[in-house]
């Protein structure tokens, strides 16, 4: 038998029916909109997926711990905000449908482990309710994949959190051939590679950039990239200093970084460009010009007619007699000094 929609008292609006999920829409919707959505779908299906063969139960969530691998920053800061008001507000008017995932605690009998559902934690706890939860045993790599399939179908999941949760799978060498991560975040070799390079980078800086949900993988690793050269890495830490940086959004912390590791390349690049000179005779029938950059002097000759060629034959012919003659030159400045 087909279950009913678990979302179906949320989505519905004034007694109307909601609408069949297959059914083409007929806008696209965007922003926090097109979030909650999202959000409420993922959560709908995952629901169901759940709830094929277990049992829910109620718990205190006081008795859940967190997952051992952390999968976002810091859900106490405010861009966490709207999406923590919109789910909280949906479980205070219609309760919570769609149950977490829980474990028994590996260490501590009586309690149990997050495998995913930390809003849904922090909600109950924040409501004052028991968190409505399905018991499962699982091993650590078990808990890995589960935590990292949900956290991959999540629409507002950022690349930087993703590349961190990478890193720390990584990290507890569940395998000798990286294949917990790939199931669990269902990525290839190359892609893994790049969010370990990024994860790499010092761990204040990524936490003072925080989430940068907008912020995908090519400009992540383009920062990595950049932050390799000497003295970028200074930059980028004094950025964080700066009057204001505390104000703007994550992706707009992200950009001003980059804008000013930018910035000092164009400046350095500027600085060392070689010295450029040029000449001409009052007859205008030639011209030259002269580039220098310390150890090399180009010089090149330009002209309407032949008289380039022949102009250039004549210096190649006389370079020895004007070295002689700047030799002589030098020497007699030296010994006036």
């Amino acid at each position: 038998m087909a279950r009913k929609n678990v979302f179906a008292s949320v989505i519905e609006q004034d007694g109307d029916k909601a609408p069949d999920a297959r059914a083409p829409m007929d806008y696209v919707p965007t922003g926090a909109s097109r979030t909650l959505l999202s959000s409420f779908t993922e959560m709908a299906e995952q629901a169901e997926r759940l709830r094929e063969g277990e049992t829910i139960i109620e718990v205190d969530p006081e008795l859940v711990d967190d997952s051992f691998a952390r999968d976002r920053y810091d859900l106490d800061d405010p861009e966490y905000s709207a999406e923590y008001a919109q789910v909280r507000d949906a479980i205070r008017t219609h309760g919570q449908d769609t149950p977490a995932l829980v474990r028994p605690h590996p260490r501590r009998a009586g309690s149990y482990m997050l495998v995913f559902g930390h809003l849904r934690k922090r909600i109950a706890i924040d409501l004052g309710r028991k968190l409505r939860v399905v018991v499962r045993e699982m091993s650590d790599r078990d808990h890995i994949i589960a935590q990292g399939q949900e956290n991959t179908g999540r629409a507002n999941t950022s690349f930087i959190e993703k590349a961190r949760f990478a890193a720390n799978i990584v990290e507890r060498k569940l395998d000798s051939d990286n294949s917990t991560v790939f199931e669990a975040l269902r990525i290839d070799a190359a892609t893994l590679s790049k969010m370990l390079a990024v994860a790499s980078l010092p761990k204040n800086l990524l936490d003072r950039i925080g989430r940068a949900q907008k912020t995908g993988r090519d400009r992540w690793y383009e920062l990595k990239q950049m932050l390799d050269r000497p003295g970028n890495l200074e930059i980028a830490m004094a950025s964080l200093e700066e009057s204001g940086f505390v104000d703007l959004r994550s992706d707009a912390r992200f950009d001003l970084i980059l804008s000013r590791l930018k910035s000092s390349k164009s400046r350095r690049r500027n600085s060392l460009q070689p010295a450029k000179r040029s000449w001409a005779p009052p007859d205008g029938r030639v011209a030259a010009e002269m580039i220098g950059d310390g150890k090399r002097y180009t010089i090149a000759i330009k002209a309407k007619g032949p008289d380039a060629l022949a102009f250039g034959d004549y210096l190649s012919e006389s370079l020895n007699d004007l070295y002689a003659a700047f030799r002589k030159a030098k020497s007699a400045t030296k010994d006036g000094d």
